[in-house]
């Protein structure tokens, strides 16, 4: 029996960023961590801290945070807007929360910017419409397919992770977090390591021949590419993290039994039980090997069909398999939490890059299709 519903693919609204350049603006000796951990505030560009957090422990939309969102530079005025475009990003900024008529945003000289505006206020209603961030969160996936910029959602799922992980984190556990939101470029070396860097920092690198200090991670397609290095985190480099931990420029081994892939159990157990309130442990698997195989969930694309493919009995090809990145496996500390039909039963996950060597994870695939006997 198997329910799976991969959102990858659904459709999302273009969020231009054509003349528009900038960062969004942020107002106003350390112990190891594993025997002293020291409160942290990392990721603050995200605008987690302008969001308030109600008696359940989920988080509450407040005026501030809006603020933060219209000074994303798909939103925020450049020099060429037009005096419309300057009096409907003013009055926004007054009162967030105010209807846009579609008269407003005709009136706009730049056709871009109406469009960016339109997808901007159609995310705030999004959020508006909901009691929380994580209702809004999971909303964006119910329904005829996400109708939002992905660079909105990829912000929201940053600041719900930020939340999850609170002021004490760990470097492994912030780093890790960055692949549920981040996509990663993935090299195997020549000793078996494989090893996860974010993308857009292997491409910025590798075009303007920027260097680190550890060994070459990237060939892409068979074409060489300048080399491109950077740290690898490990305990000894968990202070490097705190000091740029928006430059998203370290990376990860993930090969079993190493931390990382320890980090993302955990937070995949809390990402589930923040949600859905229900308690699971999650461990990595070397193989499935089970006659009464009953649920699995890809937490991204590449994943999803290969398991649904092994679920059917149909072999993939080595050159598939060997995308395989990671197996892992699920099981509900009460049983009772899941449906009657599988209760009791593991759920296998996975992950697994593309043909282009990226690695896409959707965690909201795990929301939204684990076999719970109740939805929350």
């Amino acid at each position: 029996m198997v329910k799976l519903v991969d959102t990858s693919d659904l459709k999302s609204a273009a969020f231009l960023h054509k003349g528009r350049t900038g960062s969004i603006p942020v107002p106003g000796t350390t112990f190891s961590e594993a025997i002293a951990p020291t409160r942290r505030d990392f990721w603050p560009s995200c605008g987690y801290q302008y969001l308030a957090v109600n008696s359940e422990g989920h988080l509450t939309l407040t005026d501030d945070f809006l603020r933060v969102l219209l000074q994303r530079p798909e939103i925020a005025p450049i020099p060429s807007s037009c005096p419309a475009e300057l009096s409907l990003h003013e009055a926004l900024l007054e009162s967030p929360r105010h209807a846009v008529p579609t008269a407003v945003l005709q009136a706009l000289q730049d056709r871009d910017a109406a469009e960016n505006f339109s997808v901007w206020l159609r995310f705030r209603d999004r959020l508006l419409a909901a009691p929380t961030l994580e209702a809004a969160y999971l909303a964006l996936f119910q329904g005829e397919g996400v109708d939002v910029a992905p660079v909105l959602v990829q912000q929201l799922t940053q600041i719900l992770l930020r939340h999850l992980l609170g002021d004490m984190a760990t470097a492994m556990q912030a780093r890790v977090a960055e692949m549920l939101f981040r996509t990663q470029r993935i090299s195997v070396l020549d000793d078996g390591s494989v090893m996860a860097a974010d993308d857009d920092t292997v491409e910025r690198h590798a075009l303007s021949a920027g260097f680190g200090s550890v060994g070459e991670l990237l060939r892409q397609g068979g074409v060489p590419l300048r080399t491109v290095d950077l740290d690898v985190l490990d305990a000894d480099k968990a202070d490097l993290y705190w000091q740029r931990n928006e430059h998203f420029d370290l990376v990860l081994n993930l090969n079993h039994g190493q931390p990382a892939l320890t980090a993302l159990c955990d937070l995949l157990e809390r990402w589930v039980a923040h949600f859905l309130q229900a308690p699971v442990r999650v461990q990595t698997d070397r193989e499935i090997v089970d006659e009464h195989w009953v649920w699995h969930v890809g937490l991204d694309a590449q994943a999803s069909a290969i398991l649904n493919d092994l679920y059917r009995g149909d072999e993939p090809d080595d050159a598939r398999m060997h995308r395989l990145l990671s197996l892992f496996r699920l099981d509900f500390v009460n049983p009772s939490d899941m449906l009657a039909a599988v209760a009791g039963r593991p759920v296998y996950l996975a992950m697994a890059m593309d043909d282009n060597h990226r690695l896409k994870l959707k965690p909201q695939n795990l929301l939204l299709n684990l076999p719970l006997s109740r939805r929350s």
